[in-house]
């Protein structure tokens, strides 16, 4: 007999098991349909294992100059394989984190691959060749997340060339690197095998690193990478068919009208990620694509009223914060409930080098583009106390705000822990706040946070530590 469910989720990422958990909240009959670990790619070869080498990789640098804060350590090493048992500790504990969270929702979680019948069902084809089942759902979510992007001729391998997944299973670091891709991801592993002391290129086609970043921001992040070590060209088109692979790799690239060409140990592609549609059943439904992603409305409803899509799958911001708050969204709809639709220019956005960057809203370019008079204000972490005891004063706080009315339409940081402290002008972009409602916030002394008001202030010129 066919199992009868409120919802059957397809993919168990971040966008698929939070949308679980408030279906069961809201007292749904719901099950997740997940080939691989419940927790997805952000758990287990994206967000959480990044951040865990990127925090080792942080470590390593401040404590070779730990001189400089007077303590002395004579002996700096880097044991790898303790680094990477360090990542899987962590996943392991988050993971079985979510699998108690699907136990306490009475969630149903079927390993294996899912996809649509044309009767709306959903064939689950079980893992370790168990056979298959069929589930019965009155609603279906699509959460099936992306995979890492390559160009042909620059595919994987098992020794020269990797994509973000091969690169965080890496048993044992490179003397070299070239990093094709100067986006949210190259730049991270840019900044981290810097850190690890490897030597790094990052080519990026485009004519700055982070192009999606405000341009101060790129300009900032490009200036301290290559202040570490970071060898970075931009403008330079890969020329994947110039690859040779033997003692190391090669390749070329065009670059201001000539070919250059680059060599290291290793190649990591980094140039972006491909929503995961093959094989779940899209054929079988009247679903309308929007190029290569699912076409949804703002509640994430598909063109068959009973079928969603959330995440990467649907393009837009691919983060998994989005993901979870859109399969909130989504289940709500479900529900018959009256959720608020996302609005893009309040998510924030992170990037995890070091220093950090991380950004809400509008760049000065885009808010222009859109007809905004603006002004900015802009403080420097060198001026802010806190900056100066953590020994990380480089970057700035910038605030892009409408002129006349103040109302603030976006903030962009470089600088210590800012992935941190870029709630605060999340929260201001949600309540229409003006420069100078973050300006009367009082911001206590000594923090980093300190920056956020002076920024504020600068905005019309009355910064006071500037």
């Amino acid at each position: 007999m066919t199992k009868e469910y409120d919802i059957v989720i397809i993919g168990g990422g971040p966008g698929g098991y939070v949308a679980a958990i408030r279906a069961s909240q809201l007292g749904l009959k719901v099950a997740v349909v997940e080939k691989g670990k419940i927790g997805g790619t952000c758990l287990h070869a994206g967000c959480i294992p990044t951040k865990a080498l990127l925090r080792s990789a942080e470590l390593y640098a401040q404590t070779k100059n730990a001189n400089r804060y007077g303590v002395i350590a004579p002996e700096v090493g880097l044991d790898f394989t303790r680094v990477q048992a360090r990542k899987e500790e962590i996943q392991d504990r988050l993971y079985k984190g979510i699998q108690h969270l699907m136990q306490k929702g009475k969630i149903d979680i079927y390993e294996g691959k899912g996809s649509i019948l044309e009767t709306k069902d959903v064939l689950v084809q079980l893992n370790k060749q168990e056979g298959e089942i069929i589930v019965s759902p009155r609603n279906i979510l699509i959460a099936t997340g992306s995979r890492p992007r390559t160009f042909h001729g620059l595919e994987a391998d098992e020794k020269y060339v990797m994509t973000s997944d091969e690169a965080l299973e890496m048993e044992t670091l490179p003397k070299s690197m070239i990093i094709v891709g100067g986006g949210v991801i190259g730049i991270e592993w840019a900044s981290m095998l810097v850190d690890f002391d490897i030597q790094v290129t990052v080519i990026e086609y485009a004519d700055r690193i982070l192009p999606t970043e405000d341009k101060d921001v790129s300009k900032e992040i490009q200036r301290l990478l290559k202040k570490k070590g970071v060898k970075i060209v931009t403008g330079a088109k890969v020329l994947p068919e110039t690859l040779e692979k033997g003692d190391g790799v090669s390749i070329k690239a065009e670059h201001k009208g000539k070919e250059v060409s680059f060599s290291a140990d290793k190649l990591l592609v980094s140039v972006g990620r491909l929503p995961n549609i093959e094989g779940i059943g899209l054929d079988k439904t009247a679903i309308e694509m929007n190029g290569i992603f699912i076409k949804t409305n703002e509640f994430y409803q598909t063109i068959e009223p009973n079928i969603y899509a959330i995440g990467d799958v649907i393009g837009g911001l691919q983060l998994a914060h989005v993901a979870s708050h859109e399969g909130i969204i989504a289940i709500e709809h479900m529900a018959g409930e009256n959720p608020k639709v996302l609005d893009p220019t309040q998510v924030p956005k992170c990037v995890y080098c070091s220093p950090e960057v991380a950004s809400v809203g509008l760049t000065e370019e885009e808010a222009k583009e859109k007809g905004f008079q603006v002004k900015t204000g802009k403080f420097s972490f060198r001026a802010i106390g806190k900056a100066l005891v953590f020994g990380e004063s480089d970057g700035f706080v910038k605030l892009v705000v409408e002129e006349g009315t103040n109302k603030m339409l976006g903030a962009h940081m470089v600088g210590p822990h800012v992935t941190d402290m870029i709630t605060e002008f999340g929260l201001a972009q949600v309540l229409n706040a003006t420069s100078m409602d973050i300006a009367h916030m009082i911001h206590p002394h000594p923090t980093l946070a300190e920056a956020i008001g002076e920024a504020a202030l600068a905005v019309d010129g009355k910064a006071i530590h500037a």
